[in-house]
């Protein structure tokens, strides 16, 4: 008993009690407990980790991925292609002024004449016979006139010296009178008769002028497009139900008529610089300008009459020709070109779907002209945005969707 007092006082006073083997399992059983607590902790973390990630990804997932096109500003011009047809600058029927038959004819279709050439001589004696007769009547005129003027020329000498007879009283007042009055009608006479010569004077030289009109000349230089007649064919002069000498045409310069829709015909004014195509001459161009509009639209069309005048030296052009003219208008209002595959047509009109910060904005579009691939608008859009190109049906407002680059 001795032995087990000096053993358990020598333990109690030779080992602490922290080095016991109790305090050691139960130090290593919290260090354990600690342990398994990081690790359980740091596996629930990992699992919520995993946890946003699938949700993230399963987002989008659901968010639909689409296509996206940029709007565009358009530039300072129009560029307009219309359907016109070509017109000789100067065009005329040539009718006779003078009655005959056609003594000579110097051109036919295809004669290219000048100014002032004769195209054909009518023969008309009978014009002759006219001018003699008109002249006749004015030789016959101015001698009633010479006579008229010797009848006054003796009514004054007479009326002057009964005058002063009549102031001595030789003669009576009444005589006085009758020979102031014969003198005035002398004078009247002689009035008469130098108005019958200007109007004798004014026949002949219409006479005159006709028998100018037997030979028919070009009014202008040009082509004859067109002959009726031939000689021996008897014409009428100023018949309005006459048949036409010829047709004459000036080719030099080309009129084009076309007509501008509305939506353009705001910018179109002379000056414009135009080009002219004709599908039978592929790879030449005809410049020109617009020399003149119309300045009202036509009712029925909405659309503005132009002319472009085109020089054709080489007679290249000839009138009557269907062409086409590229005109650069200039914009007097500003738009946006669109891709046409951005377009949305439903039952709310015309309409693109616009992708701002990941979602989708439905906007109604204005339409001024469809290229095929792009379309122009004026109001909806802005330089910039993008646009999702073949839009889904079912693709909705605010709807999150991801741009594929």
């Amino acid at each position: 008993m001795i032995c087990e007092r000096k053993t358990e006082g020598g333990h109690g006073a030779g080992a602490p009690h922290g080095h016991s083997p109790q305090g050691r399992r139960f130090g290593l059983i919290l260090f354990c407990g600690l342990a398994a607590s990081l690790v359980l902790g740091g596996w629930l973390h990992f699992e919520k980790h995993l946890e946003v990630l699938s949700a993230q990804a399963r987002m989008r997932a659901m968010a639909p991925a689409v296509r996206t096109g940029e709007v565009q500003a358009s530039g300072g011009e129009i560029t307009l292609n219309l359907p016109g047809t070509t017109s000789a600058f100067e065009a005329a029927t040539i009718f006779a002024r003078a009655s005959g038959y056609i003594e000579k004819r110097n051109v036919d279709i295809g004669s290219k004449v000048q100014r002032g050439n004769v195209l054909a001589v009518i023969a008309a004696p009978e014009l002759d016979h006219q001018i003699a007769q008109a002249k006749a009547n004015l030789a016959q005129t101015r001698a009633a006139l010479r006579q008229a003027q010797a009848n006054r020329d003796l009514a004054k000498v007479t009326f002057e010296r009964d005058d002063k007879l009549v102031v001595q009283g030789y003669l009576s007042i009444q005589q006085g009178d009758v020979d102031r009055q014969t003198l005035i009608a002398r004078e009247s006479d002689v009035q008469t008769a130098e108005a019958n010569i200007q109007a004798q004077q004014e026949q002949v030289r219409v006479l005159e002028q006709q028998k100018d009109y037997q030979k028919v000349t070009a009014p202008f230089s040009g082509v004859v497009t067109q002959r009726n007649i031939d000689v021996g064919s008897l014409v009428q002069a100023d018949a309005a139900s006459g048949t036409s000498l010829f047709s004459l045409a000036r080719g030099d310069v080309i009129r084009v008529q076309l007509y501008v829709p509305q939506d353009a015909a705001i910018g179109v004014t002379p000056g414009i610089a135009a080009l002219v195509r004709v599908p039978e001459m592929p790879g030449r161009t005809f410049p020109g300008q617009v020399s003149r509009i119309a300045d009202a639209l036509q009712q029925s069309t909405r659309t503005l009459l132009a002319e472009i005048d085109v020089p054709n030296p080489d007679a290249a052009l000839t009138p009557g020709m269907y062409c086409s003219a590229e005109l650069r208008i200039p914009r007097r209002t500003p738009s946006f070109m669109v891709p046409g595959e951005a377009v949305i047509f439903n039952k709310d009109g015309l309409q693109v779907a616009v992708v701002e910060d990941g979602a989708v904005r439905i906007r109604k579009i204005a339409v001024v002209r469809d290229f095929g691939t792009q379309v122009e608008a004026s109001q909806g859009v802005k330089a910039g945005d993008k646009v999702v190109l073949n839009p889904a049906v079912d693709l909705a407002e605010g709807e999150k969707v991801q741009v594929i680059e």
